[in-house]
């Protein structure tokens, strides 16, 4: 009788044992390498949890049955698996994650140069594409990189709204500009060409915040703002995009793509309209600067049999911009009758790239504009043009763990204009001719998985100044794939242009004396930076934290 008990209660036990729901306790790893804060989830049970720090897990309240458990983790490829819930003997899940960099990369190219996965930089590299501004709609890219991390926009003169980007605090004369890699926003063009490029343009845009003189030359001492145009081979047929603001804003793209043969092209317009005066305080003075603006742009990509890339881009720019007081028309334009500023903007700009054959690893690009103003600021003139053409031949070789990377630049600029800047010895107009061939090199170091060593050296000739010298160095080490620790230091050096540096100062009673053995500015910046991306759910969220520190020698003032 008793023994029939014993057997009849281990029965019971045995069954309730399997009906309770159970703990299942597991580990994720990749490559033997503890993943942390996977996401692990049961569609099936409505439930999940996340692993610790070191990749550990317990799932609680798994009933009997057969599951199927989903895991994810930022960096690596979502997998399944299915454990049996309320087995007899205790389980352990083993989960291996694969990698997948491509889940959470970019390819970006400003940092290095060249073509690489975001996280795999050496240099860190902010990519923003179109949906990011499309969140705050506005007319150029000027105004829409208002809302980038540690990229401020700022307007210099209320009046002829002249303005410029500052990264990291610096002022705008020390941001480089490139369309595509290009330096194709000039020095004179800063002042008001920025407001001329249309968001319909971008395909995305790469912010790099540090020193990169050493890759880009004068002007990126501060950082770098690549706008990557749109690629013809992906580009919808027709596209429109129009609209108003209250205030009288109108803003029209319209574009589309298209093949002649085998090759492919683009076509886009773009034109915007301010013509209504605002005058809130009601002092008889425009508010906001009136601009009428219209843009041409077209690229091409032509096919070759080899394969080797090879396109051509083309921008056509008319502005006419005023502020002033509201009676003034154009034919008071120079006069002293009602006080103004009126800036007439044309602006041509080309740029192309050719690669050779693949087994070569070299690649040519160039580039050209024109930029002329005409420009009154009440009774004073400003007459400007400027030429800027650029050639580069890129060379890229890998040679074991190293990825050398080396370049051939040329840079031609002539400007003139009717002040003392262009003035010579004699009082009589000398234009400024500026030619400044130069060597870079650059050896990205893989030590391993998760320490990359970057260094660059570059030396430029100036016809004027002479020799010089900069050089950049970087660190990246990633503890795991979702965090990032990047040190860069590296040279700088600017030549200064007066008028984009102060566009009034020139234009006074004042007497302006200019020594034309100005040397360049130079500069030493050090840039520590963190990045870690969260996973909560369905979504994730980014932290970046940085620290930076710049010193100036020769600095003009």
């Amino acid at each position: 009788m008793m023994r029939g008990l014993l057997v009849f209660a281990g029965i019971v036990l045995a069954t309730l044992a399997v009906g309770q729901p159970l703990e299942v306790p597991g580990h994720v790893s990749s490559h033997g390498t503890p993943v942390p804060f996977a996401n692990l989830w049961i569609s099936s049970l409505n439930a999940g949890t996340a692993a610790d720090s070191a990749g550990r897990f317990v799932l609680t309240g798994i009933p009997p049955g057969r599951h199927v458990l989903r895991v994810t983790a930022i960096g690596y490829k979502p997998t399944e698996i299915s454990f049996e819930g309320g087995a007899k003997k205790p389980i352990h899940l083993r989960i291996e994650l694969a990698e997948d960099n491509a889940a959470l990369d970019e390819i970006v190219v400003t940092g290095t140069m060249k073509e690489v996965t975001r996280l795999a930089s050496p240099i860190a590299v902010d990519v923003f594409s179109p949906t990011f501004f499309r969140k705050n709609p506005t007319p150029n890219i000027f105004e829409a990189l208002s809302i980038v991390n540690g990229v401020q926009p700022q307007i210099n003169c209320n009046v002829c709204n002249t303005g410029d980007i500052h990264i990291n605090g610096l002022e705008g004369p020390y941001t480089m500009i490139l369309i595509d890699g290009m330096p194709i926003v000039s020095s004179l063009s800063t002042v008001y060409g920025l407001s001329g490029i249309p968001n319909s343009l971008v395909q995305r845009m790469e912010v790099v915040k540090g020193p990169a003189s050493t890759l880009y030359g004068s002007e990126a001492v501060g950082g770098v703002i690549n706008i990557i145009t749109q690629d013809p081979a992906s580009y919808p047929a027709l596209k429109a995009d129009v609209f108003a603001t209250s205030v009288g804003e109108y803003n029209a793209d319209f574009s589309g793509a298209g093949k002649i043969g085998k090759h492919k092209g683009l076509l886009g317009l773009n034109y915007f309209n301010y013509t209504q005066p605002q005058d809130i305080n009601h002092d008889n003075f425009t508010d906001v600067t009136l601009q009428k603006r219209l843009s041409l742009f077209t690229k091409w990509n032509f096919y070759r049999p080899s394969g080797a890339p090879f396109s051509l881009a083309a921008r056509f720019v008319d502005e006419n911009r005023w502020g002033g007081e509201l009676n003034w028309t154009p034919a008071y334009r120079g006069t002293d009758t009602y006080y103004a500023e009126s800036i007439l903007t044309r602006r041509v700009e080309m740029i192309g790239k050719y690669g050779f054959a693949a087994n070569t690893g070299l690649s040519a690009d160039f580039s050209y504009n024109y930029h002329q103003q005409d420009s009154w600021y009440g009774t004073h003139p400003f007459l400007a043009s400027q030429h800027v053409a650029f050639a580069q031949l890129r060379w890229i070789h890998q040679v074991g763990k190293h990825e050398l990377l080396a370049g051939l630049p040329f840079r031609w600029m002539w400007y003139d204009d009717n002040t003392p800047g262009t003035a010579g010895a004699t009082g009589l107009n000398e234009p400024a001719l500026t030619m400044l061939p130069g060597l870079f090199v650059q050896d990205e170091l893989k030590l391993s998985r998760k320490i990359t060593w970057l260094m660059g050296a570059r030396y430029d000739h100036h016809n004027i100044h002479g020799h010089i010298l900069t050089g950049r160095g970087s660190l990246k080490y990633s503890p795991g794939p979702a965090s990032t620790f990047r040190l860069t230091s590296g040279t700088g050096y600017r030549v200064v242009n007066l008028f984009t540096e102060e566009h009034a100062a020139l234009t006074g009673a004042r007497t302006v004396e200019i020594s034309h053995s100005l040397s360049p500015e130079k500069s030493w910046n050090a840039n520590l930076g963190y990045a870690h991306q969260f996973t909560h759910g369905n979504g994730f969220t980014n932290l970046d934290v940085s620290a930076f520190y710049t010193y100036f020698s020769n600095k003009i003032v």
